[in-house]
């Protein structure tokens, strides 16, 4: 409850419409990664072995109905089970674990927040506005798709399907505690994603205000102090999700190469009706996954972005006090607000919307511009100590996520095609 009170009112000042963040943290209790006493840290781990593990393995093997027709038989089912209950045992144990050890303002890095400007609060609560939204637009579509194929499932097998007691009761309660695990698992997996991009995006747009410094007069010190705060901040969102994101590029390429290698087999007689879950639980897999992996390369871009400004920043300044003076070395004083007229950009090109801090307009110089030696020693201390997120080290910038996206794009659309294409 203090939780509550705290998020509600950190932006209650400028935001009258703070009550979103109400539902954020009802949304986090509502998935049952809440633990904050012992009696609601006892009901997530009982609704987490009971849709997690226990129904997919009921699922598995009292359903396995090897004397259906060759529409109604799963043979990889295995691997959606246990594909989607892995992740969601990464995701609940990790959230478990962000929850107990942060709490969910020093997580979502609420607490700090007040002593951002008015600005990146109000983007920020846009975000997290959203957030529940993507979730659902993520979420929903391929629910769908898995309730109308358990629905056809029970409905044209009834009489091949394993039943106890009465057949209608049992398929109606079998089939909802599939569909009510199959949501739980995929939901909770999708949300560490989620939580993950808000984080980023928290992140994305103090660099972008932070790269307004160099269009007004700063110390360097100032900028310095700046982007060591950033660098920390990046720093401890690495640290925290590294291990999420490692396993997860980790097991959605194993589960992508399992699942094309089942399917390629020349005993392997593929359609929508047997290899349905399969394309549904991969799709939502690698859709996680590149949320995770897009968030962190922009930041890599912004912070990469950051750096090009700066030079381009030390070389107006350079160009504008040699044009005032003949000295070797430029003082403090010169005399100039101008932004120099030259712009290699048309007005009938359309840039990309990540590339907004590396454009071709050179940037205004002020009155008492920062001396030559300054400049380049911040100059290089930016190219030296780039800001960026990092997996044990690697950094994450568009080159990999390039090279990744290929991979899993590759194996997903030969798998459709082993699925879909050749049945059609």
């Amino acid at each position: 409850m203090e939780d509550e009170e705290k998020i509600s009112s950190l932006l209650s000042k400028n935001m009258q419409d703070s009550g979103y963040l109400k539902n954020f943290n009802s949304c986090l209790k509502w998935v049952c990664v809440d633990q904050s006493n012992l009696w609601r840290a006892g009901l997530s781990w009982l609704i987490f072995f009971l849709l997690a593990i226990i129904s997919p393995l009921v699922s598995h093997f009292f359903l396995l109905c090897s004397g259906c027709d060759k529409n109604h038989q799963r043979p990889y089912d295995a691997i959606v089970q246990l594909s989607l209950s892995v992740f969601a045992t990464i995701s609940f144990l990790c959230l478990s674990s962000w929850s107990r050890k942060y709490g969910l303002n020093r997580f979502l890095f609420l607490d700090k927040l007040s002593d951002e400007s008015q600005k990146i609060q109000e983007r920020y609560a846009d975000q997290l506005r959203r957030s529940m939204k993507l979730l659902c637009i993520f979420v929903l579509p391929c629910f769908g798709f898995e309730c109308a194929y358990r629905i056809w499932w029970y409905a044209t097998g009834a009489s091949e399907i394993p039943y106890y007691l009465n057949i209608y009761v049992s398929d109606i309660l079998i089939c909802t505690l599939q569909l009510f695990s199959w949501l739980y698992r995929i939901s909770i997996y999708i949300l560490a994603c989620i939580l993950y991009k808000v984080i980023c995006y928290l992140q994305i747009i103090k660099m972008e205000d932070f790269a307004q410094v160099f269009l007004k007069e700063t110390e360097v010190g100032s900028i310095l102090k700046e982007h060591l705060r950033i660098k920390r901040n990046l720093r401890i969102i690495s640290h925290r999700f590294r291990a999420f994101i490692l396993l997860s590029l980790v097991l959605v390429t194993a589960s992508q190469f399992i699942s094309l290698i089942l399917t390629t087999r020349s005993s392997a007689i593929n359609n929508v009706f047997e290899a349905g879950e399969l394309i549904i639980c991969s799709v939502s897999l690698v859709t996680g996954l590149m949320i995770c992996l897009r968030s962190a390369t922009k930041i890599t871009h912004k912070g990469q972005a950051i750096t090009g400004l700066a030079a381009k920043w030390h070389v107006c300044a350079t160009i504008n006090s040699f044009d005032h003076l003949d000295g070797e070395t430029p003082t403090t004083q010169i005399a100039s607000t101008q932004v120099f007229p030259i712009n290699w950009e048309s007005d009938d090109e359309e840039g990309d919307g990540d590339d907004d801090l590396d454009n071709a307009k050179f940037v205004p110089i002020y009155a008492h511009t920062i001396s030559f030696q300054r400049r380049q020693a911040l100059v290089t201390y930016l190219e030296n100590n780039r800001a960026g997120i990092t997996i044990y080290g690697f950094m994450l910038d568009r080159t990999g996520l390039h090279t990744i996206f290929a991979i899993e794009l590759a194996l997903l659309l030969w798998l459709l095609n082993k699925t879909i294409v050749s049945w059609t």
